[in-house]
């Protein structure tokens, strides 16, 4: 008799709690893990795969995405989804909010977050959650029916939204936001939004480990400052300007205001986004020494890791916050192996071409900030790691165990019975050339152009189901929104 649905023969098993990587057979039942262990007769499945001695690692869990900032979430959901498979991405969480982009709505979520849902339904390839950014007071309000109804357990600041555009200097902060013409996005409502986690978090204690605050950690008024001081002078340009215009001290100087607030909230489960420099990594630990009652977790983005001011191709790299030179990458790279960082996510948010370069095209000032790159996570990842000393179990924490935990979902994250069956195929020595036509993202560039990769994606399974095979997505779109936690 037929025990298993899916055999997936002669893999080296790459595991988040284990150094050794052991040759094996995975069988997959109804969607989840049933048995790992080597010899598994082909005949005791339905359908068999031969892994032909590739790494399995356990599919990515990308904890931080844009769909729909620039396109129609319902266009992002369908391409956006395709280019996750394409690098071993099988749950995308996202983040949304009220304000111009994204839906281009103010008003209550309830109202607001049944129509995200429907515009994504039925169109992703891999599973799917959001994360809510509480904007307004009412907002605060709102976020135990969130958890209840929806299944939210994530939300989110963005520090430097007070008095600073989403692409630079902004005029008027609470149209851009749509939030009411008496109330302000300041540090006010950044720690009334934490005083509102956690009241949620003791309202519902059995769902506390998985309800969090995310933060954007950039300070407004320095950036501001700045922007005008870097083009008055006139001496830089690109992304080098940018990055001098939004400065490293920015960055720690919001970690350092976001991490007192959160002490003196009391919430503890406090996630910091994007560190992109040495200033802003070293000020995350210190207040991880200074606040030990804070569960504090760091997050690197993999464009952050692989590019700089200087290699990235041309000013499509703008992005908040900005790339860096490469001592801060190389920064980036110590803390990472150090075991400082807790996950590496893509920071995915497609903005096409047409979108993204103002006039003249030259200016990075007039650009859209923000890029693609979730098909590069894992691969970009595993490529560069031998030659860092990060080993290949960190890989699969980093990508996938630890993100899993920390926003409730406790079926992803890990090859092993029980769970659902989101396993990805690498070959760890195929060296390839970033191509921004080869991409299923529907944007057309990507500073990565030209960058050699020494790991590919071979193969994506979600839930026992290939979905990405020999360089195509394959099947119907079948991911599933993620009500959170999920259970086991």
């Amino acid at each position: 008799m037929t025990e298993l649905d899916l055999l997936i023969k002669n893999v080296r098993l790459v595991k988040h709690n284990a150094a050794d990587i052991p040759t094996t057979d995975i069988g997959v039942k109804d969607g989840v893990f049933h048995r790992i262990a080597p010899g598994i007769p082909a005949s005791d499945a339905r359908d068999v795969v031969d892994g032909k001695g590739l790494l399995a690692f356990p599919g990515v869990v990308d904890a931080h995405q844009h769909w729909g900032i620039y396109n129609p979430l319902s266009d992002d959901t369908a391409t956006e989804s395709r280019a996750c498979a394409q690098g071993g991405v099988t749950t995308a969480l996202t983040y949304m909010r009220t304000g111009q982009y994204y839906m281009n709505r103010g008003g209550s979520y309830n109202e607001v977050f049944p129509l995200v849902l429907e515009n994504a339904e039925g169109r992703s390839y891999v599973d799917y959650g959001f994360h809510l950014a509480p904007m307004q007071k009412s907002h605060i309000a709102e976020i135990p029916e969130l958890i209840a109804r929806f299944g939210v357990t994530s939300f989110k600041v963005f520090m430097f939204y007070g008095s600073h555009g989403l692409h630079g200097r902004s005029a008027d902060q609470n149209a851009f936001l749509m939030i009411p013409p008496d109330e302000r996005y300041d540090l006010a409502h950044f720690e009334f939004v934490m005083r509102g986690v956690q009241a949620a978090r003791e309202a519902y204690p059995q769902f506390a480990d998985a309800i969090s605050l995310s933060l954007h950690c950039e300070t407004a008024e320095i950036m501001t400052a700045y922007t005008k001081l870097v083009e008055e002078e006139g001496k830089l340009d690109g992304l080098a300007a940018y990055s001098a215009s939004r400065p490293p001290h920015s960055e720690g100087l919001a970690v350092t205001i976001a991490s007192y607030l959160a002490a003196e909230t009391q919430l503890p489960n406090i996630n910091l986004l994007h560190l992109s420099s040495r200033k802003a990594i070293e000020a995350a630990m210190l207040m991880a020494k200074t606040f030990p009652q804070v569960n504090f977790r760091r997050e690197v983005t993999i464009g952050h890791l692989l590019a700089d001011i200087e290699t990235a191709s041309g000013i499509g790299g703008k992005v908040n916050p900005p790339l860096r030179p490469q001592e801060d990458v190389d920064a980036l790279w110590e803390h990472l192996v150090a075991g400082h960082v807790d996950w590496v996510v893509s920071d995915h948010a497609c903005c096409k071409e047409e979108t993204k370069f103002g006039d003249p095209k030259s200016d990075v000032f007039a650009a859209k900030s923000g890029f693609g790159g979730t098909e590069y996570l894992l691969p970009g990842l595993v490529g560069a790691a031998p030659g860092h000393g990060l080993p290949l179990q960190k890989v699969a924490e980093l990508t996938a165990w630890t993100p899993a935990q920390r926003f409730g979902l406790a079926t992803k994250g890990a090859i092993a019975e029980g769970y659902d069956a989101d396993l990805v195929l690498v070959d760890p020595a195929r060296s390839w050339t970033v191509d921004a036509a080869d991409s299923e993202s529907a944007q057309e560039y990507t500073p990565l152009q030209g960058l050699e990769i020494g790991a590919r994606v071979e193969s994506t399974f979600l839930r026992g189901r290939q979905v990405y095979t020999d360089g195509k997505v394959i099947g119907d779109p079948e991911g599933r929104y993620l009500s959170r936690p999920t259970t086991r």
